[in-house]
């Protein structure tokens, strides 16, 4: 088997985080650009349960403008997408790709060490600058911590 290559760091809608783990942001709305590569590990974050994909994929329950459901799936998802993206292609993905898609990676930022009040900054700084869109996104980002 061939070895995975991480995430181009200049590819669209890459996030590198501070350790370096570099994980991908996407709109799924957006059509997957055929030439881009895959993930090998995506996180959808909807308030319905996705369509199958071909790679390994999880669900947070996470309605558009909204809080995730499960708060205690969603922070052991993250999680585990945040240990897997040392060495895998991680995906994390909502319809638009900016609220709850930002909500996420600032959650992700403060795993790798962040502080949790500067992580929706960070994520607007390096990934989309429309990132995390309600002010309960931003409260939930500063609870992430703990």
């Amino acid at each position: 088997m061939a070895e995975l290559q991480p995430w181009d760091p200049d590819g669209a809608g890459v996030l590198c985080l501070p350790s370096g783990r570099p994980v991908r942001g996407r709109a799924l709305r957006r059509p997957l650009d055929p030439a881009a590569p895959v993930p090998s590990y995506a996180v959808h974050l909807l308030g319905r349960q996705p369509p199958a994909v071909p790679w390994e994929s999880c669900w947070i329950r996470w309605p558009d403008f909204r809080l995730p459901t499960d708060r205690a799936h969603a922070r052991a998802t993250l999680a585990d997408a945040w240990r897997r993206a040392e060495a895998e292609r991680v995906e994390i993905a909502c319809g638009g790709g900016r609220g709850r898609t930002g909500t996420a990676l600032a959650c992700l930022a403060v795993l790798d060490g962040v502080p949790a009040d500067e992580a929706v900054d960070f994520v607007r700084r390096n990934y989309d600058r429309h990132a995390v869109e309600t002010p309960w996104q931003r409260g939930y980002v500063r609870g992430f911590a703990g």
